[in-house]
């Protein structure tokens, strides 16, 4: 039996198209940072921001090293949808990477192979999807990463509402 859809309320997003260079995998990470703090917040809370950071680096990292074709950028985008901070990279090769859960363990003296552990191990889900665009070939790997919960307090006898807790 599958589950009944679910309803994704999209609030906030930022995009931005970068060079598929090392250079634009570091401006990635320092975009996505920045723009969580812009937003405030639980958005902004070190264990998001740390997860998120984390994230943006390996997929743009990704991107940069087996999505680059020549001439071609890749996007960055992040989205605060209900409960969690999206987070989606595109690139323009059309090859896919393992699935989640799927990826193999590198081995002990190898130089890489650990960036989608990290993803696999931070994000509360990740998937690999192929670009929605049909004029450009390519993939977008997204993570989700789930905000903290707000914890309420209970309501005193003074006070009608409970108060919000950080």
């Amino acid at each position: 039996m599958e589950a009944p859809p679910t309803t994704v309320t999209v609030s906030r997003t930022f995009s931005q198209r970068l060079s598929a260079t090392p250079r634009g995998a570091r401006l990635a990470r320092h975009l996505a940072v920045a723009q969580l703090h812009a937003w405030g917040g639980v958005f902004a809370s070190a264990e998001v921001v740390d997860k998120v950071s984390v994230i943006v680096a390996e997929l743009a990292a990704n991107a940069v090293t087996h999505g680059r074709v020549p001439g071609r950028d890749f996007e960055l985008r992040v989205t605060l949808v209900t409960g969690s901070v999206r987070v989606e990279v595109t690139d323009t090769r059309a090859e896919r990477p393992p699935a989640p859960g799927a990826v193999p363990p590198p081995g002990p003296l190898d130089d890489g192979g650990r960036g989608l552990l990290l993803v696999d191990a931070l994000a509360d889900r990740w998937e690999v999807l192929d670009r929605d665009r049909a004029d450009a070939p390519g993939k977008t790997v997204r993570a989700e990463v789930d905000l903290p919960l707000r914890r309420r307090r209970p309501a005193s006898s003074g006070d009608a509402l409970g108060k919000t807790v950080s």
